[in-house]
């Protein structure tokens, strides 16, 4: 009788486990349609990866760039700038990312840079930033 009575209470346990988990799973999990969000869904940040030249390289000027970018719908959504200067892109399609490609301005010469790339998304708050460092030479 009492390995039932605890056969019963686990499997109890699991059912709502699982129907936690499934929630969740199907973005339900405690909230009401719309809430937090200002009526739209869940926004997905862009994540920017594969920084070439890498982190602290020494470059030449006029040196070309290049990074990965994953969740936008099209290179127009990307600005780059270095030392706030706007840099032109040119974004080319590789099915499931971005890779974004650009130059150094000509005027920066011995100088350390961050190249600022910035993600603007439909929503303000799902827009995403990062960037890297170049050591510019003479």
């Amino acid at each position: 009788m009492r390995i039932s009575k605890l056969l019963v209470i686990l499997l109890s346990l699991s059912l709502f486990g699982m129907t936690d988990a499934m929630a969740g799973a199907s973005g339900h999990a405690g909230h009401t349609p719309g809430s937090g969000s200002g009526g739209g869904g869940a926004c997905v940040k862009a994540r920017l990866s594969k920084f070439q030249p890498g982190h602290m390289a020494t470059v030449a000027p006029e040196a070309e760039f290049s990074f990965v970018v994953t969740g936008i719908q099209s290179p127009d959504q990307v600005d780059v700038s270095v030392k706030k200067i706007p840099v032109a892109i040119t974004g080319e399609d590789k099915d499931s990312f971005y890779l974004i490609k650009g130059k150094l301005p000509a005027d920066l010469k011995n100088v350390t840079a961050r190249v600022n790339v910035k993600v603007n998304a439909k929503s303000p708050r799902c827009d995403a930033e990062n960037g890297w460092l170049v050591k510019i030479t003479g």
